[in-house]
Formats: C-alpha cells, sequence, structure tokens
C-alpha cells in the first residue's frame, strides 16, 4: 500500500516512510491510496466477536501489505488493551466511553498503536518526537512512548490553557518525555511542529516524526473503537448516527474511515465548541482559519485543524458528499455546562466537557428526526481530567481514578519558551 499526500495525491510513499516522517515534505497529511471494504458478512457477525478479534479483521484489511499477522496481532494486542464500552444515558441516545486507558482518554488508542509501529519499523535509533497538544494529546503520548527505546518525545503545549491534571501527565514523566510551555495557543504550538518538519537543514540533522492526529499511525487506529460500538449496540433497525466532539478532527475523520470501509452510519455530527471553523464550513461558509478562542472544553481550542483536508480526501475532495455525511454545530460554555447539569440530574450520568458537547450535537439532531435514529456521543475523557470545571458545574466532588490522582503528586520538569521558531530549533539542536 502506498500513502498520498493531500496536498499532492502523485506524491506517493510506502508505510514506513509516511509513519517516520509523520508529514509529507509538502505539509500534506499521509492517506492511504485506496481504502478496503469489508464484507457484509463481517458486520453481521461483528456481535459475536471481541473487541481484538475485530480489531484484527480491520487493521488486515488496512496493513496486510505491509505488515505480518504476527505483527498485526502485536498492534491490535497492545492498542486494545482496556475496554470501550457503549452505556446507554437515555432511550436511544447512547454514549461510547473511551476513556477506560492508561491515561483516561480515546487518545491512548492512538498514542499506543503508533509507538507500538514506530519501534516495529524504524531501523536505527535517535527518533526525536514532535508533538502540539492542547491537552490529551500529549499525556496520551507521553505515556505510550516512556521507555521506548531510541526515541525522544518532545511535546509541546500552550502555557495556562491546559487543565492541570493534563498537564501533569506529560510534564512530570521525565527520561525519554521533554515537556515545553509555549507562551501562545494551541495553533502557535502546532506551527511551530509543521516549521520544524520543513526545516531542510534541521532535518538534515535529526531524524524528525510526529505522533500527533497528522500522523497515520496515531489517525487510523482511532476508527477501531467505532466498529466496536457498532458491534455493541442493541439491533432495532434504525439508522445511525455518530456526535463526535471536535478540535483537530482526527476523530471525526477515523469515524469516517470506518464508515468508508462499510460501517453502516448514516450521519456524522461534528459538534465543537466556539472555535468554529469547521461547523460553519459544513453550514456554507468558507473554509477560514481562525486565531482560537480558550473555553472550558480545552481539547478541542483549534482555530486551524489539521485534519479538515483528511475528511475532504475521503470524499475524493467532494465538498457537497462530504456535507451531506457530516452537519456541523457549535456549543458556548454556557450551553455546556447546562447539559452536563440537565444530565447529570435527569440520568445520573457524569459528562465532561468535551462529551457534554456531543451530546448536545447529537440531541438536536435527533430532535429533528424522532425515532428513526439510534444516536451515540463520543465520550472522550474521564471528567476527572477536568475536575475544577466539572465540580462548579454539578457543585458536587469528582472521585479521581487511583491512577489519575497519583500524576497529580509528581513534579513537574518543563521548559518555557516564547512562540518563536528559532529559539525551538536551537533546543532541538541542543
Amino acid at each position: 500500500m502506498k500513502y498520498y499526500s493531500t496536498n499532492n495525491p502523485n506524491h506517493k510513499v510506502d508505510l514506513k516512510e509516511a509513519v517516520i516522517k509523520g508529514l509529507a515534505p509538502d505539509q500534506g497529511l499521509y492517506m492511504p491510496e485506496r481504502i478496503p471494504v469489508l464484507p457484509e458478512e463481517f458486520f453481521s457477525t461483528m456481535h459475536e466477536l471481541s473487541f481484538k478479534e475485530i480489531g484484527y479483521k480491520v487493521i488486515e484489511a488496512l496493513f496486510s501489505e505491509d505488515l505480518t499477522k504476527e505483527q498485526i496481532k502485536s498492534l491490535v494486542d497492545h492498542t486494545l488493551d482496556f475496554d470501550a464500552p457503549v452505556v446507554e444515558v437515555e432511550k436511544d441516545v447512547y454514549t461510547l466511553e473511551l476513556f477506560h486507558g492508561p491515561t483516561l482518554a480515546f487518545k491512548d488508542f492512538g498514542a499506543r498503536f503508533c509507538s507500538k509501529m514506530m519501534s516495529m519499523l524504524q531501523e536505527k535509533h535517535g527518533i526525536k518526537v514532535l508533538v502540539a497538544t492542547s491537552g490529551d494529546t500529549g499525556s496520551a503520548v507521553a505515556n505510550g512512548f516512556l521507555d521506548v527505546d531510541g526515541v525522544e518525545v518532545v511535546i509541546l503545549y500552550p502555557s495556562g490553557k491546559v487543565s492541570e491534571l493534563q498537564e501533569k501527565q506529560f510534564t512530570t514523566l521525565g527520561k525519554n518525555i521533554k515537556a515545553i510551555e509555549v507562551n501562545g495557543v494551541f495553533d502557535d504550538c502546532q506551527k511551530l511542529v509543521k516549521e520544524a518538519f520543513l526545516d531542510a537543514d534541521l532535518n538534515s540533522k535529526l531524524l524528525l516524526t510526529s505522533a500527533n492526529s497528522i500522523n497515520i499511525a496515531r489517525w487510523i487506529p482511532q476508527c477501531l473503537y467505532y466498529f466496536y460500538a457498532y458491534s455493541r449496540l442493541p439491533k432495532e433497525g434504525k439508522k445511525l448516527v455518530f456526535s463526535v466532539p471536535s478540535g483537530n478532527f482526527g476523530n471525526l475523520a477515523a469515524g469516517i474511515l470506518a464508515e468508508r470501509m462499510g460501517l453502516p452510519v448514516d450521519k456524522f455530527i461534528a459538534a465543537t465548541n466556539v472555535n468554529k471553523v469547521v461547523p460553519d464550513y459544513l453550514n456554507g461558509a468558507a473554509f477560514l482559519p481562525k486565531p482560537s478562542v480558550q473555553t472550558i472544553s480545552n481539547s478541542m481550542d483549534v482555530g486551524n485543524p489539521s485534519n479538515f483536508f483528511r475528511l475532504l480526501a475521503l470524499f475524493g475532495g467532494d465538498e457537497e458528499k462530504l456535507k451531506e455525511k457530516v452537519q456541523g454545530c457549535f456549543y458556548s460554555d454556557e450551553s455546556t455546562k447546562e447539559a452536563m447539569v440537565e444530565v447529570k440530574k435527569e440520568t445520573g450520568y457524569t459528562m465532561d466537557p468535551h462529551g457534554a458537547v456531543a451530546y448536545l450535537g447529537l440531541k438536536a439532531f435527533m430532535k429533528g428526526h424522532p425515532s428513526a435514529f439510534q444516536g451515540v456521543f463520543l465520550e472522550t475523557a474521564h471528567p476527572g481530567k477536568f475536575r475544577s470545571t466539572v465540580e462548579e458545574a454539578l457543585g458536587e466532588k469528582v472521585v479521581l481514578p487511583e491512577r489519575l490522582a497519583a500524576f497529580m503528586e509528581g513534579n513537574k520538569k518543563v521548559e518555557t519558551m516564547e512562540n518563536d521558531y528559532l529559539q525551538f530549533k536551537n533546543y532541538l539542536l541542543a
């Protein structure tokens, strides 16, 4: 299988280069040159399979030309080492809980897959993994790559714009994990990383790669939990809609990848906070990146989402087809808090701010399609990761899982830096 750049379909590389380089030389994102469609029999028997058994089938369809069955099994076993339960919240409304991994966020799936694949494909040591994070990516990648031989991880994050617990999860590890606190916003951090990848001088001296969702090894495995969710839903003959809390849009693009592979999903909801570049586009505006705005759902505070171009690529560049399949919506912090309170009061279920945004998007859609759909909204992080926000909204204490509480005891090890590329480059070279 070859992988092409979203900026130039004629630029194609093999799996190893796509994973190790992360970003194409023209700053495009890599995409598989063809998307396999799974047989109908697979979907009719999925409910009989375990999460890992589903994973073997899907990953084999995608990577069988480049990896052995043993490698695929090893990748899936390492990635799906925890559950992603589907929980009924209301009639026809379910949540897919993606926070049962090591750092209690959905990005554990992609980070574990990516670190394992890189260790399989790399031929020499000395790789530097560069990561920009608005919260959960940093913790998932840091813990996924901790103690991986021959790999150093450098994580950039915006000062004062991630929760204390998220920050602790990637700044207290030490060893091969380095953290840089940037005086700026997430988009500044992402720009610094992209500049580093495009710097010919720097790349002649260092082997750089990415573990953000721009890397296909981080992005592709996220499709697995969409298949799993479908297999665990009651079969009632209703259409299926997924509502995805969206920031950099890798998670939504992974869901659409699953749909392109044959998963019967009728509609996707792209639910954002007030950083609404993509919802505006889906509702008729031009795609126009803007400076990000800080919100209580900080992992979605992205004004220039990289994976937008993957969304287009999945539909062959056809904007109309994308807009037919995906509906956009956005919500304020006030609406998000109100939803958290209402759902807790009515059902007893505690949502994190990101899941609450997705819940709002789903409910708005379901209101216009009464009784025709089953809906699933993604809970992408444990509420305890946003403890102060959740406690303030609900007026009650959130008990931290033991492994989360342990991070709070660690000491931060962090460099501070201005939003200055030359300073960042000198840091990497030093």
